[in-house]
């Protein structure tokens, strides 16, 4: 099993904590550290491109997508948010991969701490599950 992470490094106080409960769930369930790589990226707009690498390359069973985007005063939210989103949700398709999105799109920076610890944990859960369910098939 191989598990791909691409964490977004804006706003980093968030992402380093859903990426470190990604991990430490992972680790738990028995996947090993040479079972995932992690990689780093700017900004949410920037994951569906490293997704869309990754799954060419045909190595992973999982990509595993982290980050925030914060709402502002302007569209930049939404327009952020839906490509994202719609990046990664194209990738899963076209490449019949599980694409976990834990992108966290709220409205509040408290909004995104609050869920980032937990969202981590459900990201790695849910990696597993499909890659689990996608084998049986």
């Amino acid at each position: 099993m191989k598990i791909a992470i691409i964490s977004s490094t804006y706003r980093p106080e968030i992402t380093n904590t859903l990426l470190k409960h990604c991990l430490k769930t992972l680790k738990e369930k028995g996947v090993s550290k040479k079972q995932i790589e992690v990689f780093e990226v700017p900004g949410a707009l920037e994951i569906p491109l490293l997704t869309k690498k990754l799954a060419k390359k045909k190595k992973y069973d999982a990509i595993i997508a982290l980050g925030v985007v914060l709402k502002g005063k302007t569209f930049h939210f939404e327009q952020v948010a839906q490509e994202c989103i719609r990046g990664c949700m194209k990738v899963s398709y076209d490449y019949e991969i599980p694409v976990i999105f834990e992108v966290l799109c709220v409205h509040k920076k408290r909004d995104a701490t609050k869920r980032a610890a937990q969202r981590g944990v459900e990201a790695g859960l849910t990696a597993l599950k499909m890659i689990e369910i996608l084998r049986k098939l």
